[in-house]
């Protein structure tokens, strides 16, 4: 089931997302979430945008949100996304159901373009992303750095309307 996270959705999201700031190139940061930061961040997208969660035997299995790819006026309809599973729920439909309520919320709301910025060496994303339609369209060379090593960026963007 894909649901509207709530502030009680902190915990089981900052273990998700920590995971993979702590344990995966999945992310260039390497600075873990508080339960506090994530509950805000959750409280403000509802807000401004959305955080959707999927759960499944009352367990959240993963979440997608999204925002202003960068800002000022004329981005405004340009949003970037975050989505991430619990390591072991991947293979499950979760990540393309997410996806999918992340669009269609996106597209209502007037967004006209989905961006996915995918670290170099995450191959999973990648390929994700691109069976969900989105194309490859940039390429910065070493501009993330994490685990003592330089690491690329993929700009990979979806026409949602």
């Amino acid at each position: 089931m894909i649901r509207d996270a709530t502030p009680a959705d902190a915990v089981a999201v900052a273990l998700i997302w920590n995971h993979y700031i702590r344990d995966t190139n999945a992310t260039f940061n390497s600075a873990e979430k508080s339960v506090e930061e994530v509950r805000a961040t959750i409280t403000t997208r509802l807000e401004t945008r959305c955080f959707l969660v999927a759960e499944h035997a009352g367990r959240v299995q993963g979440f997608a949100t999204y925002d202003q790819f960068r800002g000022g006026i004329g981005y405004a309809k340009t949003m970037e996304h975050t989505i991430q599973l619990a390591p072991d729920s991947g293979g499950n439909g979760f990540g393309r159901a997410l996806m999918a309520a992340l669009e269609a919320h996106a597209t209502i709301a007037g967004a006209h373009v989905m961006v996915a910025a995918v670290t170099g060496e995450n191959a999973t994303g990648r390929d994700f992303h691109a069976r969900m339609g989105y194309v490859q369209v940039g390429l910065m060379p070493q501009v993330g750095r994490k685990f003592g090593r330089w690491m690329d960026l993929l700009l990979m963007q979806k026409i949602l309307s």
